[in-house]
């Protein structure tokens, strides 16, 4: 089957042609002809499998058949909306746009927005409007706030990612997102998991949606050899610094749960002398560019992130990733591992293991029928006990702490401003901090 046949424009084809794009891959067969018909779209898809370009090019087409504008987007009106949870997913969603737009004979304006970076250069760049606009939720309210666009002639929104947009909090940001957004418009919605959360909002949002559902690909899994070393709470970021240095690892990603722990462990590291970067939400777009470009030519040894790495991101021969602090579930354990063992490499995972989240490494390991060998690494044996809580050593780097928002961030815990059952359970056993 090729594009033709999804009853894209010759224009479309041709810049799509122009990029080596002649096969449309299976959610794009499926989801292109149901998108040019006007209807909303359930799309449940994994990652890698072309979700962007299902979305962009009927969209693109719906805005050049669309009639001209009765009048001058004065008001810096939008007529498409795509919603991202990451800058960097926001920035990969614009430049699939741009470059199919770049070589249509018809004009389409393309912006992008998202936190971390100058708001100024953005507002300016939405004057007179925009057809396109990618934009992280965040970054879209302060842009509403200072009256910089408007979106009461949006044709069509999307959602892409919409499980990670519900990770970061997302449900508030859309209440007040869905107030400005006029009732009649085409809802597109696209995620790789479709789980309870996810599901009620896209009750909420679309209206007989056609449901497409892609299966992963049944390919051979990633070579990636997985360990749990056991250690204090307290020694972990020595035990990481003699691993990095003991094992010759050329390049490391670490896994932590906080930004604090972040800049708290890649400090230390380079105090012992070992170049290494936080990577975080907190920093602005810049910085973490230029983390990753750096840590990419191996300017950087370690880079010390937490979850906002474990999507997205593309290290090509990357050999090792670490688990500094354990994720809070299943699901994103998996996300993490996957940055090593790429493209047919092999790879090696380190999980560290504290008697504290020796439950939660349990737990771990039943959802993905797993069972690792514990180690224990020669001067780093274990001296804490299960029922002592993790956040004995306050000082201790990355050591489990309360959000202030009223959630918590601890290793391995479950993210809410209440805790959950099985949470209350795990804190009397001394798995959760209290």
């Amino acid at each position: 089957m090729s594009f033709t046949s999804t009853g894209l424009l010759p224009d479309l084809v041709r810049a799509l042609s122009a990029q080596g794009l002649s096969q449309p891959t299976a959610i794009q067969t499926q989801a292109i002809p149901a998108i040019l018909q006007g209807q909303d779209v359930l799309g449940c898809a994994p990652t890698g499998s072309g979700k962007t370009v299902a979305f962009a090019l009927p969209v693109m087409q719906r805005l050049l058949a669309a009639p001209a504008p009765t009048r001058p987007l004065v008001r810096r009106d939008v007529r498409a909306l795509v919603l991202v949870p990451t800058r960097e997913l926001a920035v990969q969603v614009g430049a699939t746009f741009r470059a199919v737009a770049n070589r249509l004979p018809q004009a389409l304006k393309v912006s992008v927005v998202f936190g971390g970076v100058s708001i100024n250069p953005q507002m300016l760049g939405l004057r007179g409007g925009t057809d396109i606009l990618v934009a992280t939720p965040g970054r879209l309210l302060d842009l509403l706030q200072r009256n910089a666009l408007g979106l009461a002639q949006v044709q069509c929104l999307v959602l892409d990612e919409a499980d990670r947009l519900l990770d970061l909090g997302f449900a508030d940001e859309w209440a007040r997102i869905a107030l400005l957004l006029p009732a009649r418009r085409q809802n597109l919605f696209f995620s790789a998991t479709f789980a309870p959360a996810v599901q009620a909002l896209a009750d909420a949002l679309l209206h007989q949606p056609v449901r497409i559902e892609v299966a992963p690909e049944v390919e051979a899994p990633p070579d990636i050899v997985q360990r749990a070393v056991c250690v204090d709470t307290r020694e972990r970021t020595q035990l990481l610094r003699h691993l990095v240095e003991s094992e010759r690892w050329s390049r490391v990603l670490v896994f932590v749960a906080t930004q604090h722990a972040a800049d708290t462990v890649s400090e230390k590291l380079r105090k012992a002398r070992i170049s290494a970067e936080p990577f975080h939400g907190g920093l602005s777009q810049g910085k973490r560019s230029q983390v990753l470009a750096d840590f990419k030519l191996s300017r950087v040894r370690v880079v010390v992130a937490t979850d906002v790495a474990a999507r997205g991101l593309d290290i090509a021969d990357l050999p090792v990733v670490i688990n500094y602090d354990l994720p809070r579930s299943a699901d994103d354990y998996t996300h993490r591992i996957g940055r090593t063992g790429r493209a047919g490499a092999v790879g090696l995972a380190v999980s560290l293991v504290s008697p504290g989240t020796e439950a939660h490494l349990r737990l771990i390991e039943k959802r993905h029928g797993l069972s690792l060998r514990r180690e224990v690494v020669g001067g780093f044996e274990v001296t804490e006990t299960a029922s002592e809580p993790a956040s004995a050593n306050p000082s201790a780097a990355g050591a489990p702490t309360a959000n202030p928002t009223g959630g918590l961030d601890p290793a391995g815990g479950i993210k809410g401003k209440r805790l959950s059952k099985k949470d209350k359970l795990r804190q009397q056993q001394g798995t959760l901090p209290r």
